[in-house]
């Protein structure tokens, strides 16, 4: 980690690498990071040349941007500030869960850590954000439950709802309609071969989901 306090712009680099990469160990491109950013390649490029001065990235021309020791600690502590703002702001303040990441997208750069762990004990220390997305711990270790998209499960399969991988307002207000937030249990009822479509039933409904809509849900699966 740099000595000197990472600019709001630079957490931001940082935390689009974090997420971009998943869990491989594959570079991320100077185009995908301007396309998560909403800026120009060329701005991207700039950034992530600073970044690597400062030891947080490592970058090669053709071979993307890979965080170091040090940067992969400054993302998941930035995570780990967005979704802790995202509980208080869902649990404490009843902001909507498709209403809370542009908020927390402003309050993730506030730099006081002693006020990030009041808070995380003030919420009791939640291990899932509203989406469902694991909370990282004070030593930056996340506890991640196992769980599938809707899309791989099959006809019989049961579980409930744990989370989503989109978390577009869009996204969130449509499960909202269709009464699939977290907690939700669900079985599955068939998959349509001709376009992969999934139809469930829920203790209230059957509903049948497109493709694109099922792969975006996250199941702790029970049986199957």
């Amino acid at each position: 980690m740099t000595e000197q306090p990472l600019t709001r712009s630079e957490e931001n680099y940082l935390k689009a690498v974090y997420s971009l990469s998943g869990n491989t160990d594959k570079g991320v491109s100077t185009s995908d990071l301007a396309t998560r950013l909403e800026t120009k390649a060329s701005s991207v490029t700039d950034m992530v040349q600073k970044l690597a001065e400062k030891n947080l990235l490592h970058y090669r021309k053709y071979q993307g941007a890979k965080l170091t020791p040090g940067g992969k600690a400054a993302a998941i502590q930035i995570v780990r500030k967005h979704r802790l703002w995202e509980v208080f702001l869902h649990e404490k303040l009843g902001f909507a869960w498709d209403e809370v990441h542009d908020i927390a997208e402003q309050l993730e750069h506030i730099k006081s850590e002693e006020l990030i762990l009041r808070l995380e004990r003030f919420l009791g220390h939640p291990k899932y954000d509203p989406h469902g997305d694991p909370i990282p711990d004070p030593d930056g270790r996340i506890q991640a439950r196992r769980s599938m998209p809707v899309s791989e499960m099959k006809p019989g399969m049961e579980g409930v709802i744990t989370g989503v991988r989109d978390s577009s307002s869009s996204f969130l207000q449509y499960l909202d309609k269709q009464q699939l937030v977290l907690g939700t249990r669900i079985s599955v009822v068939e998959v349509f071969d001709y376009d992969q479509s999934v139809q469930i039933e829920t203790a209230d409904n059957r509903i049948t989901l497109s493709f694109d809509v099922s792969k975006n849900i996250k199941v702790q699966v029970e049986n199957g």
